[in-house]
């Protein structure tokens, strides 16, 4: 199974009460995670706060989840930012620390146009040297939309092999990308269109677990999946402390 493919569940990073990460929680959610039913885990996305850990922090969290966990599922790590400068550093450093597959935001704030983009993710493909980019595509975030034709474009870029799609109206086969589900309201749909996985939170995994159907990456075919559980539900208390201090 390629690192991209199944139930990738988007993992929280947990807190101790100073603020530092939690590693034995963090290993604890990872294996729980992995044992309920998920193919693999995005460490340090949106859901795991990635905004709000330094370099160093995150790229120790990488390190502790591959070294632990990284033989029984695919470790899939957020690395995007909006300076590409520091977007390629983060991407080789977290490839170096163990990331089989690298999630990568359209750049956020700076708003920048077609051409930017495309040089942007260029770029990014280049320092990840071979491990799969999978671009991420979450307008009501970046307050940037990857159109369809974009996308398409992007795809001929070398590295890149996929498109975590959260924009919901815009979900549809690309040419030459693997589609994930990025919203947990059109995972069936990419599944019925052939897509590759879903990368999910609550409400996905809460529909896994009362036997809703997902597609099996090794035969395409639809089956009833092992019980998978919610990354809120397994949260510390502390897990979401930093974003509520913000």
């Amino acid at each position: 199974m390629r690192p991209y493919e199944g139930l990738l569940t988007a993992m929280i990073t947990p807190f101790h009460p100073d603020g530092a990460v939690n590693d034995d929680a963090a290993v604890a959610i990872a294996r729980h995670l992995l044992a309920s039913g998920s193919h693999g885990l995005v460490v340090a996305g949106t859901t795991g706060e990635a905004a709000t850990l330094t370099d160093d922090e995150q790229v120790r969290l990488v390190e502790l989840i591959a070294g632990e966990v990284g033989l029984e599922g695919a470790v899939v790590v957020g690395a995007g930012s909006n300076d590409t400068r520091h977007a390629i550093e983060l991407t080789r450093r977290v490839i170096a620390a163990g990331a089989e597959a690298v999630l990568s935001v359209t750049p956020y704030y700076n708003k920048p146009n077609r051409r930017g983009i495309v040089r942007h993710f260029q770029e990014v493909a280049r320092a990840a040297d071979g491990t799969p980019v999978l671009v991420y595509n979450i307008p009501g975030r970046t307050a940037v939309n990857m159109g369809p034709d974009l996308l398409a474009e992007l795809a001929q870029i070398d590295g890149i092999v996929g498109v975590k799609q959260a924009n919901s109206d815009e979900l549809q086969p690309i040419d030459g990308m693997a589609v994930l589900a990025g919203n947990d309201d059109i995972y069936a749909a990419c599944l019925d269109m052939g897509g590759a996985a879903a990368s999910a939170s609550r409400r996905t995994s809460s529909a896994l677990r009362c036997g809703a159907c997902t597609t099996s990456p090794s035969t395409g075919r639809r089956s009833t999946p092992r019980c998978t559980t919610s990354t809120r539900r397994c949260s510390s208390p502390r897990a979401r402390r930093r974003s509520r201090r913000r």
